[in-house]
């Protein structure tokens, strides 16, 4: 009981400070229901799809929620963590937040945890439980290097709207990009020469592949192109390579729209006719495998390499739960917190140096 506090005072955690790493979310299941719930709340958010109701839901509601669930969860079989039942990056997500709560082990002032912006665990509920646990400010870090209006500032937008149903608000503060932080960028260099030491040939080409957005977002004023575009020149830089062995490209389009270019699908599919014949794929935007990369960089586009008569393809990993990404997490916290928790982050950078 607190010292200045009645005696039949109710008892109130506080106190602490939480951080929540935060992804963008996984169907519970393969199955065409898991698939269809999973869905309609991504497709529903107005960030993601900017294109009027009126405009959009018949279209979503009489074509593409009854059309794509079966086929987005025969995707999600192929790459589904059957071990453990869930997809890799709720796997990924879940190992990340754990193996930070360790990287502060020892700090009783700090509760870490993790939340999905659709699906399982959500953000609101994850607040409420740090909230419950007395935290009194929360780090909300959207685990994305480049920040884009779909997917960054919804994230915000969920938590804030969070905040609006509650009488006793913990203190927000959010996460900003951290696409040209050297740390991040020396990550992914190193990442792509740990690979590529693996191999029994060297990639004549290695193309960073970054998910797409529509071009309008972009001409509204979204920086997300920009800050690929840097990360993406700042890696070739770092590994020491030119423009015509390391280039960008963007995937996952989806709708009529015309989204940033070049397309990944395309450049990969014509690559061979140029003679280029051995490629590497790097997804620097995605801090965790996904069906984005395991499936769409990982089985579609090798495929289509090959077939159009590519020699070698292999794709580098993200960073993931590994000591790299590990290190990029941890030192973002750390830059974050400060102000929040000073002699605990100064313990945790001595403790990992």
């Amino acid at each position: 009981m607190h010292a200045a506090w009645p005696d039949n005072h109710p008892s109130v955690a506080f106190g602490k400070v939480g951080v929540l790493l935060v992804n963008l979310g996984t169907p519970d299941g393969t199955d065409k229901k898991s698939m269809r719930r999973y869905l309609e709340e991504f497709l529903t958010d107005k960030r993601v799809i900017e294109w009027p109701k009126a405009l959009w839901y018949p279209i979503l509601y009489g074509i593409v929620l009854n059309r794509r669930p079966a086929k987005v969860g025969e995707a999600y079989e192929l790459i589904w963590n059957k071990e453990q039942n869930e997809s890799f990056l709720r796997t990924y997500t879940r190992s990340q937040a754990e193996k930070l709560a360790g990287h502060y082990a020892g700090t009783e002032n700090l509760v870490i945890d993790w939340a999905m912006r659709y699906g399982q665990p959500s953000i609101p509920a994850r607040i409420e439980a740090l909230k419950a646990a007395g935290c009194e400010r929360i780090l909300l870090f959207p685990l994305y290097p480049q920040y884009a209006a779909s997917t960054t500032a919804t994230v915000n937008d969920k938590a804030f709207q969070t905040l609006l149903d509650m009488r006793w608000q913990p203190a927000l503060r959010t996460v900003p990009p951290y696409h040209d932080d050297p740390v991040y960028i020396d990550a992914l260099a190193q990442s792509v020469t740990d690979h590529l030491a693996t191999l029994d040939w060297e990639p004549e080409l290695i193309i960073t592949s970054f998910h797409g957005i529509p071009q309008s977002y972009f001409k509204k004023g979204d920086p997300y192109h920009c800050q690929c575009q840097k990360t993406a020149r700042l890696l070739r830089e770092r590994l020491g390579l030119s423009k015509e062995r390391l280039m960008i490209t963007f995937q996952s389009r989806f709708g009529p729209e015309e989204w940033l270019q070049p397309y990944t699908d395309k450049t990969v599919e014509g690559l061979p006719k140029k003679g280029v014949k051995r490629i590497a794929v790097i997804n620097p935007g995605f801090v965790s495998d996904c069906l984005e990369t395991l499936e769409e960089i990982g089985e579609q586009a090798r495929e289509s390499f090959l077939e159009h008569g590519g020699e070698k393809f292999t794709h580098i990993p993200c960073l993931n739960d590994t000591p790299l990404g590990m290190r990029v997490i941890e030192h973002v916290v750390n830059r974050e917190l400060r102000g929040w928790l000073e002699p605990e982050i100064a313990r945790a950078v001595i403790n990992d140096t």
